[in-house]
Order: structure tokens, then C-alpha cells, then sequence
């Protein structure tokens, strides 16, 4: 081989410097408004034909049946008043690692033709009136990753209970949570307790939007592990709120906490 045609094969391979781009202002708005044409919808399951058919009214015939929901427009005609919030997860460039937090985390794959980058968003939604669901979304753009994790989120909705638990509250209206549960992702292990009514949310700033679009008013917390994975957090999160109904109580119980399941009635 001549030594000129060796030159231009390693000029090939030469990898580009580290480059995180700027992102577009869009990633500003952690509360987008995302409009889904719902009578033009043609639904593909059979679960989506009963809904836009009138047979199903309510999603708890779904959610109380454990019937999985495959279509977003399935929620968007159970629940017309649910709501999205993308979660902070990333975290922009700056010196000595002190970057703003962002919503979109970008990561990047090194080839020999450069570098790809890849966006990942996570969403949150809920009527904040005891359903709330997660969704993860990725992408070779910003757009598609924040679409995907809305649409992920609103077929994974869930319901939770909620109750007046603590001690120290007289109230009878079910604001916070009727008793201590955990919830565990990776090493990060999270301890949610109920509070009394005024208390607020005393918990970390993206949990506090997932419990809020739960309907949970008030709440103490408890964390443990490397907290500042976020993703990591606010699985567990979700988790400790899935634990929520892992258990059916004995009605004096559900008496004395004033637990309710969903919505208020």
C-alpha cells in the first residue's frame, strides 16, 4: 500500500471531539400542548372499537380488569381533562459539571463516521385525582423522543390510593396517603410517608410533579442510594405508589384512614 492511500484510510477513521449542540427552545416547555385528532382516530384493537364505540364509558372497566391499554386515544376519551409534564432528567453543558437541568438527556455514539446523538425525555400524566402514569421516549431527535414518552405514559396510567394516614392529621379528606410504602430502582431506595394536611410535599422536585398530578397534596419523604440518577429516582417513585395496592386492607382499616381508590367519589 503507498503511503498516501495509508494516509487517507486513517484520515477516515478519525473520530470528531466530544460537541454536545444546542437544543432547540422548545426544550423549555416542560408542560407542551400536544393535540391528538381524536374523531379521526381509527382505532386497531378491540378494546379501542368498544371505546370509540360508546361501549366503554369509564377506564376503570379497563384498569380494574387488568385490560392493558394499547392506543393513547383510549385515555384522551376516558379522561379528556388528563395532563402531561415532561420530567427535568437532563443536564446542559457547563464548567466543572454545573450545567442547568434540562428535560431532553442527549447522549452520543462515537463511529467511524462521527458522532450520533440520541435524545431521551421522560413525561408524566394524571387528572390529579388519583391516576398518574410514566412514560420513557428516545430518538435521534427532540420532537419524536418527547412524543414518544407522552404516548408511553398515557397507555401505562395506573390508579393509586390515597388517604388521610398520619397521625398527627384530623382531617377526614383523603390528601395524602393512607400508609408508609417503598419504592426501589437500581441502588436508589425511596421511603414515602403520609403528612398531615398543610404540610405540602416534602420531597424531591420531579417526584413532586408526578405526586401532584396523582392528586397527592401532602407527603413526607424519605431517600437512599445515588439520588442523582433521576431516571432512578423517579421509577422508584412510581414504584412506592404501584405498592400503594399491592395489599387489600381489612375494612376497619380502610375506615380509620379514610382510603379511597381513584377517583373522588
Amino acid at each position: 500500500m503507498k503511503p498516501t492511500e495509508k494516509a487517507e484510510e486513517e484520515e477516515k477513521l478519525e473520530v470528531e471531539k466530544d460537541v454536545i449542540t444546542e437544543l432547540p427552545e422548545i426544550e423549555a416547555e416542560t408542560k407542551p400542548k400536544i393535540t391528538i385528532d381524536v374523531e379521526g382516530w381509527q382505532p386497531k384493537t378491540s378494546t379501542g372499537k368498544k371505546v370509540k364505540s360508546g361501549e366503554i364509558k369509564d377506564i376503570d372497566e379497563l384498569l380494574d380488569k387488568g385490560i392493558p391499554i394499547l392506543e393513547e386515544q383510549i385515555v384522551d376519551i376516558l379522561m379528556p381533562n388528563v395532563q402531561s409534564e415532561l420530567l427535568m432528567i437532563g443536564q446542559s453543558k457547563g464548567k466543572f459539571g454545573g450545567g442547568s437541568r434540562r428535560i431532553f438527556k442527549q447522549t452520543q455514539k462515537k463511529t467511524p463516521e462521527g458522532n450520533k446523538s440520541s435524545f431521551a425525555c421522560m413525561a408524566v400524566v394524571g387528572n390529579s385525582d388519583g391516576y398518574v402514569g410514566i412514560g420513557y421516549g428516545k430518538s435521534k431527535d427532540t420532537v419524536p423522543a418527547r412524543e414518544k414518552a407522552i404516548r408511553n405514559a398515557k397507555i401505562s396510567l395506573f390508579k393509586i390510593r390515597r388517604g388521610a394516614g398520619s397521625w398527627e392529621d384530623a382531617t377526614s379528606e383523603p390528601h395524602s396517603i393512607p400508609w408508609t410504602v417503598e419504592g426501589k430502582c437500581g441502588s436508589v431506595r425511596m421511603i414515602l410517608m403520609p403528612a398531615p394536611k398543610g404540610k405540602g410535599l416534602i420531597i424531591e422536585q420531579e417526584c413532586a410533579k408526578i405526586l401532584k398530578l396523582a392528586g397527592i397534596e401532602n407527603v413526607y419523604s424519605k431517600t437512599f442510594g445515588q439520588t442523582r440518577s433521576k431516571a432512578n429516582v423517579i421509577v422508584a417513585c412510581i414504584n412506592a405508589l404501584k405498592n400503594l395496592n399491592a395489599f387489600k386492607p381489612r375494612p376497619v382499616n380502610i375506615k380509620n384512614v379514610y382510603m379511597i381508590e381513584g377517583r373522588k367519589q
